[in-house]
């Protein structure tokens, strides 16, 4: 048991006989009188549904350990993605739905980190950047002073922003989280 004032981001917990797992949390200490607050945003591994939520400070929970093995991605098919342990070689199913949006980014051999919570997959970690190459988008244009963005397909069918210079074929780095153009990665040997 560990006091609500100890909860970080990351951590999974069981609140009313639901496991959670901590997405964001802001501890406000108390002045005075008045204790201390944890405002956090959770997911219930359960349902899949999130849920803010205030504790005060002093208020115990049950913390649940949080078991991270690095797994290689095989492939998707019917909305469930299949990974491999690559010492052991056996195979775990991961529903798509627990894996979000990002789960378009997933390319065969890539290993990432996936996170258990009583033997059950309850997220995988993404890098926060990847590499991915413009499949589609409009002809770049070339002028002083535009700030305005263009919209961009890429190989996945995933729409993103991008600045007017780049063309179709280019290879850009775009934030995970949030989708967002970091910058356009060079050519090798240029």
């Amino acid at each position: 048991m560990i006091s609500a004032s100890q909860i970080r981001a990351g951590m999974a917990i069981r609140y009313q006989d639901q496991p959670y797992k901590i997405i964001v949390a802001d501890y406000h200490p108390g002045q005075g009188k008045m204790g201390g607050v944890n405002h956090l945003r959770l997911k219930n591994l359960a349902t899949g549904t999130f849920w803010e939520h205030s504790l005060r400070a002093d208020l115990k929970v049950e913390e649940l350990p949080v078991e991270r093995q690095t797994l290689e991605f095989l492939y998707e098919d019917g909305g469930t993605c299949f990974f491999m342990n690559p010492q052991t070689y056996d195979q775990l199913e991961v529903v798509s739905k627990v894996i979000g949006e990002q789960a378009k980014f997933l390319e065969t051999g890539m290993q990432l980190p996936v996170e258990f919570v009583d033997g059950r997959a309850i997220s995988v970690v993404f890098p926060d950047h990847v590499e991915v190459k413009i499949a589609d988008t409009a002809p770049p244009v070339h002028t002083q002073g535009d700030s305005t963005w263009k919209s961009a397909r890429l190989g996945n069918s995933v729409e993103v922003m991008v600045p007017p210079f780049v063309k179709t074929g280019d290879t850009i780095r775009l934030s995970v989280a949030d989708l967002r153009y970091m910058d356009r990665v060079k050519a090798k040997g240029a």
